[in-house]
């Protein structure tokens, strides 16, 4: 076989070894803990809503997604024991328990969970980036470390390097990433482009969100009230916004922008949280940014 130029070929040895760095297990087995055990959080307290959705009158199922293989709604017991099943997966994969078949089921399990949830009504946006994390970690080899399975084989912290964990836990960046850059394109679609950036449309975003708050006898944030009254701030806020969700690939480039961009979207949903009372909890708990920031050595090259 003939090999590569010289110059192609160094420059897929560089992307090689940026998006799949030979890294310990450590490295994708923190997101795996992360990720499962808000999971199991979330599966736990949405547990007895699901349950009342599940027996809603079935003119109001939409299927939607994954779902749309049905024609009517499943019986409400086997609907509550399909989100039962995602939320014991989802801790067996957390804790390490038998990954291998674990960790798929509890993507596959919480897909369907999620998308049988967006089939009666609004479609939920904010579990996508929970839901890709699952998937990916639950393919990868995410449970070679800190797992019960890594502990039966007496080698809870194995030392090895292999290039499957680094670019797994790449993988599980770029879920993060895409997020942000999907949010950010959606703006700059809009009627006003990159003029978004002037802050008016958030303004008005902010402004029709308090007002419904106050409509429904719930008091918006003190912090929509101050900044509605003038027009800079919120021109500061929104290109902050548009930095933070297009320049979001810049994160896989190099840990540091990694954990830059990490620190920046955390801060812009604390900013959100504040100003406009909505607490995207996965986000502002910082698991969501768990695959910036890489965990234990690798190798240059």
């Amino acid at each position: 076989m003939r090999s590569l130029p010289a110059p192609v070929s160094a420059l897929l040895q560089r992307a090689a070894d940026r998006l799949a760095p030979a890294a310990q297990a450590v490295r994708p087995a923190v997101p795996r803990i992360g990720v499962g055990a808000f999971a199991v959080h979330v599966g736990l307290r949405r547990r007895p809503m699901l349950r009342a959705l599940h027996r809603q009158e079935a003119e109001r199922f939409r299927p939607v997604g994954v779902a749309r293989v049905l024609r009517r709604p499943l019986p409400p017991r086997v609907a509550d024991a399909l989100a039962d099943a995602a939320l014991v997966a989802s801790g067996l994969a957390a804790l390490g328990v038998a990954h291998r078949v674990t960790g798929p089921a509890a993507g596959a399990l919480q897909l369907w969970t999620l998308t049988y949830r967006n089939s009666w009504g609004m479609i939920f946006h904010h579990d996508n980036q929970m839901l890709g994390h699952q998937i990916v970690l639950g393919l990868g080899p995410s449970a070679d470390a800190l797992s019960l399975d890594a502990l039966l084989r007496r080698d809870v912290l194995p030392g090895r390097f292999d290039r499957r964990y680094g670019a797994t836990s790449t993988a599980a960046a770029i879920v993060t990433v895409s997020v942000y850059v999907i949010s950010g394109v959606a703006k700059v679609r809009g009627p006003l482009g990159l003029r978004w950036a002037t802050g008016g449309v958030l303004r008005d975003q902010i402004a029709a969100d308090a007002v419904r708050k106050e409509l429904f006898g719930t008091a918006p944030p003190r912090a929509a009230a101050l900044l509605r009254r003038g027009r800079g701030p919120f021109g500061l806020l929104a290109l902050t916004s548009l930095v933070v969700e297009l320049g979001a690939p810049l994160a896989l480039l190099d840990p540091r922008l990694g954990r830059a961009f990490a620190a920046g979207s955390w801060g812009m949903h604390v900013g959100i949280r504040v100003i406009m009372g909505i607490r995207f909890t996965y986000n502002l708990s910082g698991i969501s940014s768990l695959p910036m920031l890489p965990v234990g050595p690798q190798l240059g090259r």
